[in-house]
């Protein structure tokens, strides 16, 4: 089906009845997709298949291994991490280790999927892959392709720079889907709003834990090139979505157009309209069209699948009643989005994540990789030069 057109609006929110939803994107960085995620189905749409950085949305990945890691027994929440000088000088947001400290495992994901802390991931990634990075990177890639995530390129842990790290809205809606289908017992670890380190509480970046009715998940991610991204799972009279959004100006107008995204999915699947939690007016300027049907009648599905563990809600959900039918998304033309910037110093100027709204820091320029990557056969030879990003 084909996409609706972009638009230039202003907006404000109506808590009776959904507006399309609409952000103030400005530029060719901007990519959404909403999901039922039960079946996968798309409910809205809007350049699910360009390029895109992932920035500290890659970190979904690096807990994706860890779970993984603890269901096969290669790991379990008290193995102790040695941190490295490599991880200890990762670029912020950083989690303040130092090289010979140590973490649990549990402690890691906790710093992955709260404060979003770079030195944690590439920690976490150098324990799981048998203490190098660039190797662990490579069996993200690898497992990235065998869920199905066929856009999508790692080359680090934790989402800092790097011209070759792409994905895509539908890919990582796609792992967002998979980390509570494959992990339904640990995916609760996405909603804890902090945790404390060495005396030090972190809170979660996402705001939509607090914010908006049902969320419960699951990362937030920013650097220069890719604007403020964000995957969000939300659940609301027994119907989950799971929606990504790329792009954002703001980390707030990414989260009020998460909100309306959010909005506009649940209205479509049947789910009546609540009222938000001291949730300004929505200001707004490029239109996310949703998908018409892909057939005129709608077809009636019952899932009996059980629901996620009890630490992702409390009470009992209702079974899921599907309406949406699967569609096919004819993707807009690609925007020329990965701009090479030669980086003349050995310094770039970064921007510390720190609940969307961090201060500047000066950070070390991407390092290259000591494993050989992992590349399609057709694959075009990898760029010389470097971005000049910010860290997210």
């Amino acid at each position: 089906m084909r996409l609706g057109a972009v638009t230039a609006l202003a907006v404000t929110c109506s808590l009776a009845t959904p507006s399309p939803a609409r952000a103030q994107i400005g530029s060719e960085r901007y990519s959404a997709i909403v999901t039922e995620a039960r079946s996968g189905n798309i409910l809205i749409a809007a350049s699910p298949d360009e390029q895109r950085y992932p920035a500290s949305l890659t970190k979904m990945m690096t807990v994706y291994m860890a779970f993984e890691a603890l269901r096969d027994g290669r790991s379990t929440l008290d193995s102790t991490i040695r941190v490295s000088s490599n991880a200890a000088s990762m670029a912020p947001s950083r989690l303040g280790l130092t090289p010979g400290m140590s973490l649990t495992v549990e402690e890691a994901i906790l710093a992955l999927v709260t404060k979003s802390a770079n030195d944690a991931a590439a920690a976490l990634g150098e324990h799981l892959g048998g203490g190098s990075e660039e190797r662990f990177a490579q069996m993200m890639t690898l497992k990235a392709r065998a869920l199905g995530m066929t856009r999508t390129t790692f080359r680090n842990a934790s989402g800092l720079p790097d011209p070759d790290q792409t994905t895509t809205a539908r890919d990582m809606a796609l792992l967002g889907r998979r980390l509570m289908q494959d992990f339904p017992e640990r995916y609760a670890f996405f909603s804890t709003p902090h945790f404390v380190f060495r005396g030090r509480t972190h809170w979660n970046h996402n705001r939509l834990l607090q914010e908006y009715e049902g969320a419960d998940g699951i990362k937030t991610g920013y650097v220069n090139d890719s604007g403020f991204n964000l995957v969000a799972s939300a659940q609301r009279d027994g119907v989950r979505l799971i929606a990504a959004v790329f792009g954002g100006q703001t980390g707030r107008e990414r989260d009020r157009h998460m909100m309306a995204l959010l909005d506009q999915g649940f209205s479509q699947m049947g789910v009546s309209p609540m009222a938000r939690r001291n949730l300004p007016t929505m200001m707004a300027s490029a239109h996310a069209a949703s998908l018409a049907q892909a057939r005129a009648g709608r077809r009636l599905l019952a899932a009996s699948a059980p629901a996620p563990a009890a630490r992702v809600a409390a009470t009992s959900r209702p079974v899921l009643r599907l309406t949406a039918a699967p569609v096919r998304v004819q993707p807009a033309a690609r925007p020329p989005l990965l701009r090479n910037v030669t980086t003349r110093a050995p310094r770039i100027t970064a921007r510390m994540e720190q609940g969307d709204a961090g201060g500047r820091a000066s950070v070390a320029a991407p390092r290259s990789a000591k494993v050989a990557p992992i590349r399609p056969a057709n694959a075009a030879p990898a760029p010389t030069t470097r971005h000049a990003k910010r860290a997210r």
